[in-house]
Parts: structure tokens; sequence; C-alpha cells
């Protein structure tokens, strides 16, 4: 008879080690409350500078450890695990997500055995691996089916659970997708493995530099990929507060704005709202200059009405 009751929230998932402890302290920002983006690419390659994000860079996977040992030395104890799949491991529904000799599991486990105290952060979701550049598996209409992409969004979240990773990040924006990542995860003995929900996802231009540096613009092969069926409307603040709301209530651990900086009206209302850490992720240097933006072609100014 198992002795583990089933609990939709923990809140000591939140106090685990020291590390996460100072991360979400409510009264301090410092150091401790950064997360470093970390873009790892196949092992044997050079370090690539990204052309879109100027002082950011690929690191390939044998030299990664190397890499960012000068950040661990300057006090950084979280990393965000952002993997560049090659384009030939890409396909239709994402398949090489689940292949456990991916770079993302590999990644995770270099990383965890060589700074084992490391809050590691992984994004759960499918854009890495499909070579349409989509969160998720689209039918024949084009229609990112939903429940079918939840399914293999908890199949990924556990293997990143097995290989290491401490916070699991869903940024799909599929609907449910907490509560089944948070119900599998607990099923399969990682209760202890915390839910960063990507909560306040906006569709937006802001992510072409992003896009560019895993490899899902040449994917989709455009400049702009509209995510707009299951991305927020940047005109709809409510909907923003009602989707982070749902994930609280699904179990999420902490919610996140993304991008920042043009919405941190929304992140004030959403700290207004919820108890839980909340956090915004800034851009990753996403929002350049106009000339960078212009040159690289990342971003264009548009103007419709959805």
């Amino acid at each position: 008879m198992s002795s583990e009751l089933i609990m939709r929230r923990r809140m000591r998932r939140m106090r685990r080690n020291p590390v996460i402890r100072a991360l979400v302290e409510e009264t301090r920002l410092g150091v401790n409350d950064l997360i470093a983006p970390v873009f790892v690419s196949s092992a044997g390659g050079e370090i690539e500078s990204i052309v879109s994000m100027p002082g950011v860079y690929r690191y390939p996977l044998n030299l990664l450890v190397q890499s960012i040992q000068p950040w661990m030395d300057n006090g950084i104890r979280a990393l965000a695990l952002f993997p560049v799949i090659p384009v030939d491991k890409k396909d239709e529904t994402g398949s090489h997500a689940l292949n456990r000799n991916s770079l993302t599991l590999a990644a995770i486990r270099t990383l965890k055995e060589a700074f084992p105290d490391v809050v590691l952060v992984v994004d759960v979701a499918l854009d890495p691996y499909t070579s349409h550049g989509h969160d998720g598996i689209p039918d024949a209409t084009g229609w990112v089916d939903n429940d079918r992409t939840v399914s293999v969004l908890c199949e990924l979240a556990i293997l990143q659970a097995e290989a290491g990773a401490d916070w699991v990040a869903p940024s799909d924006m599929m609907d449910g997708r907490v509560q089944a990542i948070r119900r599998a995860l607990d099923a399969n003995g990682y209760s202890h493995t915390a839910i960063l929900a990507y909560s306040a996802k906006f569709n937006s231009a802001y992510y072409g530099p992003f896009r560019d540096a895993i490899g899902s613009r040449k994917a989709a092969g455009a400049v702009y990929l509209d995510k707009g069926q299951y991305q927020l409307n940047p005109a709809n603040p409510r909907e923003a507060l009602l989707d982070a709301a749902l994930d609280e209530e699904e179990g999420a651990d902490m919610l996140m704005v993304k991008p920042g900086l043009p919405y941190l009206d929304i992140l004030y209302r959403l700290r207004q709202q919820s108890q839980l850490p909340t956090g915004r992720l800034p851009g990753l240097r996403r929002i350049r200059p106009d000339p960078c933006r212009q040159s690289t072609g990342l971003a264009r100014l548009q103007s419709h009405k959805k």
C-alpha cells in the first residue's frame, strides 16, 4: 500500500533546497532571483554567436560545462535550458522530444552531473522538435490538437524529471496541460518536481530572435509564425488573468508572464490576484533595437485587428 498522499499542491516543493528558497524569496532582490538562459547545440560543434541576440551564444554539448562555469562562479544558481534540435530530427509531431537520447535530456544530465545544486528549468513544449515550429501537433486542417499534444507533453515532462530537471515549464498554452502534467509527475514518483507555468503567454512578434536562436523560425519557414490559436491575444488582459487562475487551480507552483517587458501591467495584476511566486520572462535580449530588427528581418511592424 502506497503511503504517498494525493495532493494537487505541495507547498514544500518550493522549500526543497536553499537555492529554490532563495529564488522565491519575496522581500529581497539579488542574483539569487535570476535564472540564466542556456542555448545548447549538438556536441562536436563550435560556440556560435546568435546574430539576433548580440552577446548570447549557442554552446555545444561537449563545451557546455566549461562555458557556463564562470556563471556559477559569479553566483548564478538557476539555469533555463533551451535546446537547438538538428533539422533532420524534426518532424510534424515532434517525435524526437520523447527520444531518451535527445539533446535536451543529454544536456540535463550533463548539467546536473557537473552542477548538482543548480536549479534546472526546462521548457515542456514541442516547438523545438516540430518541422513547422508550432508548440503542438496540428491536425489535417492546421488546428493544433490540444489533447493529443498534452498527452505527449506529459510524457516529455516525465522524461525531463527523470533526467534531473528540477522545474518543468509548460510553455505551450494548451488547455489543461498543468493539471495533466502534475498528475503524470505525481503518478511516476516526481511529486517533488515543480511546475513553472507560462500562464500569460501572449502571441507576439517579439519572439523572433528567440525562435531564431533555437531554430524554430527556420523550421516554420517564416519571419513571423502566428500562434494565435493557442497563445493569448495582446488585447485581452482579463483573459490572461483567467488563464493564470486556471493554471493555479490545476496545480502550478509558479506563474509567469511572457514577454515580460511590454506586459508589466499584467504582471502587477497577476501579483495582486495570486499568492504564488510570479515572474516574467523579460525577453532574453529578444527585444532588439530597431536597426538590429530591421537588418535581420526578425520582427516586423504590423497593423491588424484580430
